[in-house]
């Protein structure tokens, strides 16, 4: 299997984040792609492609145009009023404000496009942010030429970005547009399949009216857990999309026997949609040692997922989420991955 990944996304970095009432330093933190790089080649998954420039283009589809703009010049704006530490909002559009006209300053427009404060902006995050739209739209590339399954090394991860938003350490979706890209280029119907502890509350909100585009989400509990507003198993998508959303929230402690049942289920509906191509948001934060996470499931048990997935006998591209135990993710996401290859 071949990934695709962009050094860039070392300048994507040097930032703290809100944990439990204080600043912490940033859980999402260039380690994580790191350690997954060296296990790739520690274990020979395959060879490692740097990713084909294509710019901001791809996102288009599944964001605004506006919100795109907004992130190319977030930083240019932030250090316009001599200001050199991480970009993070201060205010948010909640119902009963107005969202339609956005603010000129930056300090409004950081809340305008954000979820929360999770998604803070620094030099690199911007270069970082396109070669990892990059790296996903590359790896499409590859299953659409004919590559059984592909995987994409991203980072920043992308599935809490919402059509206008930013948000859990994402900016751009890179799953939601890798879909796009493969309906763009032919595919009738796409599945994205997110495994992710959290929620992928972005790319639910960019397909909830669409039906070319399923969203199955295994994830915590949103009563409980981030992004708490979204995730719901009552979400079943809206007008045309109706049915085309499909969510499986999971109470803490819940382990591979429970999940593994929901993923099996979910590959189950999947299948019966019959699309032409698979897309998996590949988040590790599911294992029992993960630092912001509740599940319990252990490092044989990724393989399995792996195995369960290939059982589609779909092309597949895995795209990189979450997961934050760094010791590791690494032996989990690559796990998955020579799991479907049948290793």
């Amino acid at each position: 299997m071949k990934t695709v990944y962009s050094p860039l996304h070392h300048g994507h970095s040097g930032y703290f984040e809100f944990c439990n009432g204080a600043f912490v330093p940033g859980f999402e933190k260039p380690v994580r792609a790191e350690f997954i790089r060296s296990r790739i080649e520690e274990v020979g998954l395959g060879p490692i492609l740097a990713p084909v420039a294509h710019g901001i283009g791809p996102a288009q589809g599944v964001h605004t145009a506006d919100y795109l703009a907004f992130l190319a010049d977030a930083w240019t704006l932030w250090t316009a009023m001599d200001r050199h530490t991480p970009a993070l909002p201060m205010v948010w559009p909640i119902p009963g404000l107005r969202a339609d006209k956005p603010p000129k300053s930056i300090d409004g427009l950081l809340g305008f496009y954000s979820l929360d404060t999770g998604a803070p902006i620094v030099a690199g995050t911007y270069p970082a942010v396109v070669a990892s739209l990059e790296s996903a739209i590359t790896a499409a590339d590859l299953v659409r030429n004919g590559e059984r399954a592909a995987f994409a090394l991203c980072r920043p991860p992308g599935h809490h970005a919402g059509s206008r938003f930013m948000g859990g350490y994402c900016y751009v979706n890179n799953a939601a547009a890798a879909a796009q890209h493969f309906r763009d280029n032919g595919a009738a119907r796409v599945a994205i399949l997110d495994v992710d502890y959290h929620h992928g509350n972005g790319t639910q909100e960019i397909f909830y009216s669409r039906a070319d585009v399923m969203v199955v989400n295994l994830h915590g509990d949103p009563l409980t857990e981030y992004p708490f507003l979204l995730g719901h198993a009552d979400e079943h998508g809206s007008g045309p999309g109706e049915g085309f959303n499909v969510n499986y929230p999971m109470p803490h402690g819940t382990d591979y026997a429970v999940w593994g049942a929901a993923l099996d289920d979910a590959c189950r509906k999947v299948a019966a949609y019959k699309p032409d191509v698979v897309v998996v948001s590949l988040g590790v934060d599911t294992f029992e040692k993960d630092p912001i996470s509740h599940f319990l499931l252990k490092t044989p048990d990724y393989p399995k997922i792996g195995r369960r997935i290939a059982e589609l006998g779909l092309p597949t591209l895995f795209v990189m989420e979450g997961g934050y135990a760094v010791a590791e993710i690494a032996v989990n996401a690559v796990g998955v991955l020579t799991g479907f290859e049948g290793e």
